[in-house]
């Protein structure tokens, strides 16, 4: 009581006198009777009468209700946590004693515990729960397994997979490596000879030099997995040069095993001059058929700035025969050089020797360079292309069917 009555004094203090001390009330503020004015009260609302009091003995018994359930509230959470603490440390007990208790327990499984009415019942409704957390773990552990043999069994599908693949190209790969070598080393006893001139290192950069050996790398695989292959001559190629670098930088250690042949001597000295054919872009002669009794020359060059005449110069000096294909014959050109890089002239050239058909040869020609092949004579062709030309630069329309007009009049007095 002595307790309730000092925090009731405390509430008062705390509530009232501030309130007094804000509108004026320092004297006289709680008179010898048991009764209070309502000054706040009658300044906030003026419908409030000052003969109203409020009777402090019920306002005490109200604050001594309200803060007895709350403190039976505390009472009872902290005597309801103290046994969940304790049921808990009773069935830590049971469980290091070996009694089924289960390892992880919620705290309404805990609530059902205590409310068993008796030892028996607790026993049974912990060996039920032990059981359920028995059959889940059982579950998982068998859920875990047949994963576990499922991930094996793919592994497994997958190396046997990968394994007969990978056993299987091998196989392939080493028979064709097998027989495109046979081949390659057949050409190099009874093979046309192809030559590949490599004295242009001077007349180009670094860059051009790297782009010059990796066309010919894709030249020489290309021949190698041809039917009938050429014997390739990489002629005049110097030691320490940088074209044997870079060719080591691509083959490594099968530059020594390559089936070519690379002198340094020039072409000329293996071979007569009367078999021998620089193939040009310069050249003025046009190479008509393939002769399979020559022996062709191709210089080992790739001229971003487009160096026009040093092949035919090179040719001319060492008095050999020379030749271009005839891609203006066969194809309507479009725009760009006539120079083709050293994998297409490769292609073409064992095309020719194959079929001997140019059409066929010319299709590894860029479509980017012609817009189609011959079908007419050249001259008509030139006379449509001109029309073409003429209307795509913009000319007077009038001029251009005038002209063909005169043309078609022309035709007609013919037939």
């Amino acid at each position: 009581m002595q307790s309730t009555n000092t925090l009731l004094k405390r509430i008062v203090r705390s509530s009232v006198l501030p309130l007094a001390a804000q509108h004026g009330m320092k004297k006289d503020l709680f008179p010898l009777s048991r009764t209070l004015s309502l000054s706040f009260c009658l300044k906030q609302d003026k419908s409030c009468s000052p003969s109203e009091k409020l009777d402090l003995d019920a306002w005490k018994k109200v604050m001594k209700s309200g803060l007895q359930e709350e403190v039976s509230e505390m009472v009872s959470e902290h005597k309801e946590l103290s046994s969940l603490a304790g049921a808990r440390e009773i069935l830590e007990m049971w469980r290091l004693a070996g009694r089924s208790v289960p390892e992880n327990i919620t705290e309404d499984q805990l609530k059902g515990f205590m409310e068993c009415p008796s030892k028996s019942a607790q026993k049974k409704y912990l060996k039920f729960l032990y059981l359920k957390e028995l059959y889940k773990k059982n579950d998982k552990r068998k859920m875990d397994k047949k994963r576990e043999r499922r991930l094996e069994t793919e592994e497994r599908a997958c190396k046997t997979d990968g394994t007969k693949r990978n056993s299987f190209i091998c196989l392939w790969t080493n028979c064709m490596d097998r027989a495109y070598s046979w081949r390659v080393a057949q050409s190099m006893i009874f093979g046309q000879p192809l030559v590949f001139d490599m004295s242009y290192e001077k007349d180009m950069s670094v860059r051009e030099v790297a782009n010059t050996v990796r066309q010919l790398v894709l030249s020489e695989g290309c021949n190698r997995r041809s039917v009938d292959p050429f014997h390739i001559h990489f002629c005049n190629l110097k030691n320490d040069s940088l074209y044997q670098k870079e060719f080591i930088k691509h083959y490594r250690e099968a530059w020594g095993k390559l089936l070519v042949t690379a002198t340094e001597q020039c072409y000329t000295e293996i071979f007569p001059k009367d078999k021998l054919i620089y193939l040009t872009a310069d050249s003025p002669k046009v190479m008509k058929t393939f002769d399979h009794n020559k022996i062709y020359i191709v210089g080992s060059m790739v001229d971003r700035s487009i160096k026009t005449g040093v092949s035919l110069a090179r040719a001319k000096r060492l008095g050999l025969e020379t030749a271009a294909l005839p891609l203006e014959k066969y194809l309507l050109w479009n725009t760009g050089a006539k120079n083709l890089t050293l994998d297409q002239m490769m292609h073409i050239l064992l095309t020719l020797k194959d079929t001997g058909d140019w059409k066929k040869a010319l299709e590894f020609v860029p479509k980017r360079k012609y817009t189609g092949f011959v079908s007419k004579p050249v001259h008509e062709l030139k006379k449509t292309l001109s029309l073409i030309n003429t209307l795509k630069l913009g000319k007077a329309q009038e001029e251009v069917r005038k002209q063909f007009a005169k043309n078609y009049s022309k035709k007609l007095m013919q037939k």
